[in-house]
């Protein structure tokens, strides 16, 4: 990956360019950025910069030995630990190489459910397991093969379990000379402190719109008009402009999820036993990653549409189906509604995060949402 590759983030290009120029370059970044950031692609970039064997001043040669193999994800330098669902094939990364960098080369800007999907997890939750970090100290414990650094790329480092995060944390305070650690995060208010504290914060910032429409019109040939429309509606999620790319090119529904969230909340609307009992097993039939996607969405519009009711409609990115649901709704619920239901939505989250059964979580909200909204 180079870093002219990369739309916008120029600040944070030259921040890591004069690192490694100037011989400033920590033993562990943490690149901390949104889903469909720049962070996992920017992290690449720089693994392919420090290895390059002809630096330019403001890229890798993309020419060398080295930038052809690290192009292919194939440099023997570069380990990459990702999550995993525990299944037949494997319980660690070394398992599900092939598949990932067919994964990444396709394009960068991924999300954990594509990957889970891509690996046929069903429904498993993906994690970093023990047995991952004791791969992780045998492999840094050999020497680099060709480059100036051992690269040890890890993405999404908040699903290590306890064990496999303390194990990192004993690397990351006594690393072995010339190791390069990357830590590619959404979400590092989930890692543990003392692993931020022995790392160096990257901050990625979401894309703009602007940058998000480049890319598209460069990378999927799409008209201005398009891609404007899908850069507004991703709100600087660049996996998200291209999940909705991807749909409206298949000829798709706009929007699954929200299509099921929809018809949920009109049957806890009208009561309707029933079929609430019928949606909670086809809630249990959905993958775990699938299930956690429906519940988080569902707590994005109740957040759209608490802005909609304080009047910070401004504020809202929402197709029109999305926008009809919050201006109807809005009607209905009051503040207090919404925020038991909010309160509700994260609990079950917590509970689903940790196996509770789907079925029952999402029967025992459906119950109480229904007797809330019609109070």
């Amino acid at each position: 990956m180079l870093f002219n590759e990369i739309v916008g983030q120029d600040d944070t290009k030259q921040l890591l360019l004069r690192a490694v120029q100037t011989n400033h370059l920590a033993h562990a970044l943490l690149f901390d950025g949104p889903q469909g950031s720049a962070n996992l692609a920017l992290a690449l970039a720089l693994a392919q910069y420090v290895n390059c064997e002809d630096k330019q001043p403001d890229d890798s040669c993309g020419r060398c030995a080295s930038c052809v193999k690290m192009q292919k994800l194939v440099h023997p330098d570069l380990h990459m630990v990702f999550p995993v669902a525990n299944m037949a094939k494997g319980k660690t990364s070394e398992a599900y190489l092939a598949d990932w960098r067919k994964f990444l080369l396709d394009q960068p800007y991924r999300t954990l459910s594509e990957w889970l999907e891509t690996t046929g997890a069903d429904n498993k939750q993906g994690n970093i397991s023990a047995e991952e970090a004791r791969n992780i100290l045998q492999k840094l414990s050999l020497k680099s093969y060709e480059g100036a650094y051992k690269l040890m790329l890890i993405w999404l480092p908040e699903l290590m379990n306890v064990t496999s995060a303390n194990a990192l944390l004993k690397v990351l305070e006594e690393p072995p000379a010339q190791t390069l650690f990357l830590l590619v995060t959404n979400q590092s208010d989930k890692l543990l402190i003392t692993i931020l504290s022995r790392t160096q914060r990257v901050a990625v910032s979401a894309f703009s719109d602007e940058e998000v429409a480049t890319y598209l019109r460069q990378h999927q040939n799409m008209d201005e008009t398009t891609a404007r429309r899908l850069a507004y509606l991703a709100d600087g999620d660049l996996s998200e402009a291209l999940q909705r790319s991807r749909t409206e090119t298949s000829g798709g529904e706009s929007s699954d999820t929200h299509t099921w969230f929809a018809e949920w909340m009109r049957t806890c609307y009208r009561q309707d036993l029933i079929s609430l009992v019928k949606q909670a097993d086809q809630f249990d039939g959905f993958s775990k990653e699938k299930q956690k996607g429906v519940l988080e969405y569902s707590l994005r519009l109740y957040r759209d549409l608490f802005l909609w009711q304080q009047g910070a409609s401004a504020l809202l990115r929402l197709p029109d189906d999305e926008l009809a649901f919050v201006k109807n709704f809005a009607k209905v619920l009051t503040i207090q509604h919404i925020e038991r239901i909010v309160a509700d939505l994260n609990e079950a989250l917590y509970h689903l995060e940790r196996n509770a059964r789907a079925k029952m979580l999402m029967l025992d909200i459906s119950l109480t949402f229904s007797r809330l909204i019609r109070s």
